[in-house]
């Protein structure tokens, strides 16, 4: 496994499923050109670059660079780094065509290739050994608890959340624990739980 600190920001979820495999960090998507209008994602963006840093990785093809620079101009440059692809032309194997320009993306290319990129990106990046580290200090089981997930109010508890923190209406649930751990401890995360929902939490 790769831990990068940065938050890596890519455009689909085949790309994040491909990533995971082999990196321990935050992946966000852009889902496609969706990024251009939802201010919460870009907010969202924004705030992940001033806390941690990005790596924009997006696909090699205009689309891809397109994204990109949509994103460097929406962060301050000193808070993020470009990893690049090479032009490697093919199919993916979930399509039933290549692309338009014929290039393989983030999700159809080999793990060394993307290792290299990230590597070359100069993003601070340490290999690790074995499995995934869990470090993470808040666990779905504090979702739970605190009716975030599980519940009958679940969704409107999560997103009385995500508008206290300013986090987009549409962060899935597993995305939404990523984020909640870069973001804050959990002495923070119990405090403002408390504070939004009372000492009330789910039963078992």
């Amino acid at each position: 496994m790769i831990k990068i600190e940065e938050a890596v920001i890519v455009e689909g979820k085949y790309d994040k499923i491909k990533l995971s495999g082999f990196i321990d960090g935050l992946i966000i998507t852009t889902e496609g050109f969706r990024v251009f209008k939802d201010k919460e994602k870009q907010a969202l963006i924004r705030r992940l670059a001033e806390t941690r840093g990005i790596l924009i990785l997006t696909d090699s093809d205009g689309a891809g660079f397109v994204i990109r620079n949509f994103l460097k101009g929406t962060v301050p440059q000193d808070k993020i780094r470009h990893a690049y692809i090479p032009d490697i032309f093919g199919k993916e194997r979930r399509k039933d065509k290549p692309s338009k320009e014929g290039k393989l993306g983030v999700e159809g290319l080999s793990e060394e290739i993307l290792r290299k990129a990230i590597s070359a990106s100069g993003v601070n990046c340490t290999v690790t050994e074995g499995l995934r580290q869990q470090e993470q200090s808040i666990t779905k089981t504090d979702l739970f608890l605190f009716g975030l997930n599980g519940g009958e109010n679940s969704s409107e508890r999560r997103n009385r959340l995500k508008k206290e923190l300013g986090l987009p209406e549409h962060l899935s649930s597993n995305s939404l624990l990523d984020v909640l751990n870069c973001l804050l401890t959990y002495e923070e995360f119990e405090r403002i739980c408390e504070g939004l929902f009372g000492e009330e939490k789910e039963e078992n």
